[in-house]
This record gives C-alpha cells, structure tokens and sequence, in this order.
C-alpha cells in the first residue's frame, strides 16, 4: 500500500528530472547561404553542441527575398527563431515595429570586440539590436595605362578629384574615365554630406545639392562619365565589362571584382593598379552594407542567456574570420579584421591581393547607408533619379529639374509627416539618429540581391 501510494510521487519526480534533462533548442537563421556554405555552417553548429553538451543548435536557410515573411509570420505565431540573419535596414524597420529585442545585455564584456562603425550600424535610438558578422567596402581599380596617357599621377583622394581625373581622361583618350551608379544618387548625396531630407522634408535642392549636380554635369559633358548604363538601377555589369575592355579608366567596385578582372582580362588586369576608395567629408567608407544575426521579439527570456552565448560564439573573430575569407567579405570583428590575411600586401603582389588589403584600411570607416521611415521611398527615390539624369544629360536646368522633383516628395511627404519629421531610428551621414534621416543603399557598388549573388559564385 506505501508503494502504491509512492507511485504517483516517483513518477512526477521522475518527469521533472526528464524535464531537466532535457537539452535546450536554439534555431538560427540565415539567408542565401546554401549550399555554398553550408559545410561551414555545419561545422560551426557541430563544434558548439560538442563544448555545450545540453544544447541542440538548429540552422535554417532562406532565400533572401522570403526570409522577412518567415520572420513575421513565425513571431506573430509566438515561435520565433533564437537569431536571425538581417541587414541594417531590415534591422531598423523590425525594431521600429517592436518585431526585435535589443542585445545590449547579450553582448555584455564581449561588446568591444566588434567595430565600432559596426555597432553604429545597429544602434536604433540608443540600443543595439545586433550582433554584426561581416560587410563589405568598395575599393577604386584603375587602368595605369590610361592614367598615363592622361597625365594622372595617382589615384584619386576625393570625389571631386575623381570627376576632375575622368574630365582628363576623356580629354586627353577619348576614355570615359568613371561610371558611378546614378540611380543611387541619394547614398552619393549622403557620403558626401548633403543629406536628402531633413524634418520630415526633402532638401536636395540646396545650393551645395545643384553644385554637386553641376560637377556631374560637366564631367557628362567632357565624356568622362561611361553612358552606358549611367543612370540604371544596377549599372555595375556594364560598368566591369567597360573597364574588362579598356573603356575606362576607373572602377569603383568591392575587392572580388578586381579578381573578376584577373580571371577575365588578363590584359588590362596587368596594368591596373588599386587604391581605397575616398572617404569624402563625412569619412564613410564607400560600398559598406553590414549583414549581423538579430534576436526576434517573443524569445523566451529565459533562453535569452544562451541565446547570446551562442550568437557571441557565431560572430566571434575566429569564426568570422573564416567566413569572411570563404566568403571574400570583412569582418565586423575588430581583431579578425586586422588579421594579416587581409592586411598583408607581399611582394610582387597583383592588384587583386592590393584590393583586398585596401578594403581592409576602409573598413573601420565601412557604414550602412539608407533612409528609413518613409513609405514608397523606391518610387520616390525614382522621381530624384529621373531629375538628375534630366540635369547632368543637360535635357532640363539642374535647379528647376531638383526643385521639380523636391516638390514631388514634399507632396507625398506632408501626408506622412504633418506636423513633423519622421519618427525614425535612421542614420545622419554616419552619425546617431537626429534630423536628417540618411540614405539607402551604397552610393555606388552592388545593391543587396547582386552582393548575395556575387557572394555565392
């Protein structure tokens, strides 16, 4: 009879023990990184369940243009992954919307040892919501042949000596001497720091905006600029496949390019040489677009400890290190991204090893570049486009063609803004979040679907 009264009481005792026992689930997610680096990923999960033995780690890959939906979907549902892979902009608009946790706390002592250009990609009025894994910058290639027939001595400091040289170039070659990427005027706009809107209001055309246009303009006029493509959403490809030719005399692109370049030009990678591209005034390096693991609202709070175990494990320098030389990316780890691999330049060295190496002496300056809070703002960012081709093509006047497309905005604007600017966690040319809410995407380089296409070829 005390047995059978025991019974009951034993099996409980037993089922809190099971329950105990039990070993803790951690999902992460990321985006378009199968199959290219899955053994990577793989390896990773492998070697933190075997120093965590009470942990289970699961990994999930999703197209990028899907994994915004799964997101939403899974915490509206009250299951959402422990991390999740996102870029800045992503980040910003889910913690506006309360769809993600700060990760102060998680990142702890362990904070210092990430860039600190990084950590200001990712703080949103005053919290941080990510841990940052890798980004990228652009460097400047050019053609030693063409800067020598033009007179060039070196490479470019400053955007206006950039115009300047491919104004030479034209002059003395007949070469186009540069192809920006137009169509991201407003990221050109931010770096150079003219800010686009500011109080809610668009302001690009101020005086310094038309100056600006006007250097455009003239360096259109000269036959420095490459046609090609000029004011297309995605120019690069004619922009590589012009300078592969001998077309032109300065490429703007991330450091793999310049590989591109050896594989498929050999003549002209011979004489193309290779510096960091300018910072400009506000000291932003060009090409940045920063990609970090973010943590979901509705994580269990009591998971939230080895939640951040883990994603300090995910993105600390000894991984991000390897990911990034697979990935032919940089690292957001400070001491992984000084590793010799990609600061040493040995002698003898081509071009391609000098562009991973200059790309590493921008990267502390590497920012993330966008506006945020503003509903349609690819249709409005259209409409300035539309206005600055009009501009530097010379088919209308630069101030009456940016007063135009300034009224447009303002219209669209006042609907969402009444009284007052946006409500937003943007950046201001690089620095906390203020009046001036910054731009979208690099003002030159690849836009996020050809960087995660490039990154897996």
């Amino acid at each position: 009879m005390k047995l059978a009264r025991l019974l009951p009481a034993l099996a409980f005792v037993m089922a809190g023990c099971a329950a105990a026992a039990a070993p803790v689930k951690l999902e992460f997610w990321t985006f378009s990184m199968k199959p290219k680096f899955t053994p990577y990923f793989d390896g990773v999960v492998r070697r933190y369940e075997a120093a965590n033995p009470g942990v289970r780690v699961e990994w999930i890959d999703f197209p990028w243009d899907v994994i915004q939906t799964k997101l939403v979907t899974r915490i509206v549902a009250g299951t959402p992954p422990a991390l999740v892979n996102l870029n800045v902009p992503w980040a910003d608009e889910f913690a506006r919307d309360g769809l993600l946790q700060p990760v102060d706390a998680l990142l702890g002592a362990d904070r210092p040892r990430y860039l600190d250009s990084a950590l200001a990609d990712l703080t949103f009025g005053g919290k941080t919501y990510g841990f940052p894994l890798y980004s990228n910058v652009a460097v400047i290639a050019y053609n030693k042949d063409i800067f020598k027939a033009a007179g060039i001595p070196h490479a470019p400091r400053s955007l206006d000596e950039q115009l300047a040289f491919a104004r030479q170039i034209a002059q003395r070659t007949g070469k186009a001497g540069l192809c920006p990427a137009l169509a991201k005027i407003d990221g050109l706009m931010m770096q150079q720091g003219l800010p686009v809107i500011r109080n809610g209001r668009a302001v690009f055309n101020s005086p310094a905006h038309v100056a600006l246009i006007r250097k455009l303009a003239d360096t259109y006029k000269a036959g420095g600029l490459l046609k090609d493509s000029l004011f297309a959403e995605d120019n690069f490809p004619a922009a590589i496949d012009a300078y592969k030719g001998g077309r032109l005399g300065m490429l703007l692109a991330p450091p793999t390019a310049v590989k591109r370049i050896e594989l498929d030009a050999k003549d002209v990678y011979a004489v193309t040489d290779v510096a960091p591209a300018p910072l400009g005034p506000t000291k932003i390096a060009d090409g940045g677009w920063l990609i970090h693991f973010g943590v979901p609202a509705g994580v269990p709070k009591a998971l939230l400890p080895e939640v951040g175990k883990f994603a300090r494990f995910l993105t600390n320098d000894a991984n991000q290190l390897a990911f990034a030389k697979q990935a032919s990316v940089y690292p957001a780890a400070a001491q992984a991204s000084r590793d010799p691999f990609f600061l040493a330049v040995p002698p003898g060295a081509g071009a391609a090893e000098k562009a991973v190496a200059a790309g590493a002496v921008s990267m502390p300056y590497s920012r993330t570049m966008y506006v945020a809070g503003v509903t349609d703002y690819d249709e409005l960012r259209r409409s300035l486009v539309k206005a600055v081709e009009a501009g530097v093509t010379g088919r209308q006047d630069i101030q009456q063609a940016l007063d135009a497309a300034v009224a447009i905005w303002n219209r669209k604007l006042a609907k969402q803004f009444p009284a007052e600017a946006p409500q937003t966690s943007a950046k201001t040319n690089g620095k906390e979040p203020g009046s001036d809410p910054s731009g979208l995407t690099p003002s030159f380089g690849l836009g996020l679907k050809n960087e995660l296409t490039a990154l897996q070829q």
